[in-house]
């Protein structure tokens, strides 16, 4: 597990995880069945705005690490928002799975040749998106710290 660590530094799981929010975002107006795009369709949309926190928190774990900043109530709020769309995410992985697994029943319909490996595709997108999540947890942790307010005032000099 250390050697995943080395391999994959604070700034590459940013990287990482920013290509593939992007990826999903475009795949979440994707359709198996039909290997056509629906742009039109609200429920398309509801992933993109999801993504617009995990996206906010992104940038305050880049400019927390970058600044050596600590953790403040902002941080947290966003942190505990993305727990919450975790399970959006993991709800979807299991849905992309469950999709997948229909493919032995429509044998006598017309399914595109794209729809296993555009659907595997997907599928090991979102699992990765959840990986990254979850390590991008472990980084906000080791380099930025724990969210301990109980004493945040004894900390500040107010004769600066």
């Amino acid at each position: 597990m250390k050697n995943v660590f080395k391999l994959l530094t604070w700034k590459r799981c940013i990287y990482f995880s920013i290509a593939v929010l992007t990826l999903l975002i475009v795949f979440s107006f994707y359709g198996l069945y039909s290997n056509t795009f629906y742009v039109l369709k609200p429920d398309n949309y509801i992933f993109p705005l999801l993504t617009l926190v995990h996206f906010t928190f992104l940038y305050v774990l880049w400019f927390k690490i970058e600044e050596g900043e600590l953790t403040d109530p902002l941080m947290r709020n966003v942190e505990y928002t993305l727990y919450v769309i975790c399970l959006v995410y993991l709800y979807e992985a299991f849905e992309t799975a469950r999709i997948l697994m229909t493919y032995s029943e429509f044998e006598n319909y017309v399914i595109p040749e794209t729809f296993l490996p555009m659907g595997t595709f997907i599928l090991s997108l979102q699992i990765l998106l959840l990986m990254l999540t979850l390590i991008s947890f472990k980084y906000r942790k080791d380099f930025v710290g724990a969210y301990t307010f109980d004493n945040i005032n004894q900390h500040i000099d107010s004769w600066e």
